[in-house]
């Protein structure tokens, strides 16, 4: 089983991530899940493509620590974290966040937050290549 909390430039697979989120409790009652896609277009202008760059060891460090946390802020019963670095394009896939807890409302709640956090304190970059050029993007919290 992979771990609960990577970086990685591959693709991730939705269904094998919830599905080993599943396996850590029967107490799971529901699961929060978010994905986050590249765009094709984005600030008026098409993207050919996005690169995301990471501080490698200090952000996995702080996507653990975000885990931690929102598994003790939301009496969570697991969660997951998985964020792509390396180019994609429109369609693909970048970050997966999965909460699961005993009720759907806690599950939910961390879900957000743990997106909301990860764009504020995780060490990921991202760069947009656009028929104009290439633009390092702002992060949106």
């Amino acid at each position: 089983m992979q771990a609960s909390v990577r970086i990685q430039t591959e693709d991730f697979s939705q269904d094998e991530e919830i599905a080993a989120l599943k396996g850590s409790s029967k107490r799971m009652g529901g699961i929060g899940t978010f994905l986050g896609c590249a765009r094709d277009f984005s600030e008026g202008r098409e993207v050919e493509q996005i690169s995301f760059d990471a501080y490698g060891s200090m952000a996995l460090s702080e996507m653990q620590k975000l885990r931690s946390d929102a598994i003790a802020k939301f009496d969570l019963l697991d969660a997951r974290i998985v964020h792509r670095i390396g180019t994609v394009r429109g369609g693909d896939n970048i970050v997966l966040i999965a909460a699961g807890a005993e009720h759907r409302v806690a599950a939910l709640e961390a879900c957000r937050w743990m997106i909301d956090e990860l764009k504020q304190r995780v060490p990921i970059w991202k760069k947009e290549t656009t028929p104009l050029g290439d633009d390092w993007v702002t992060p949106h919290p």
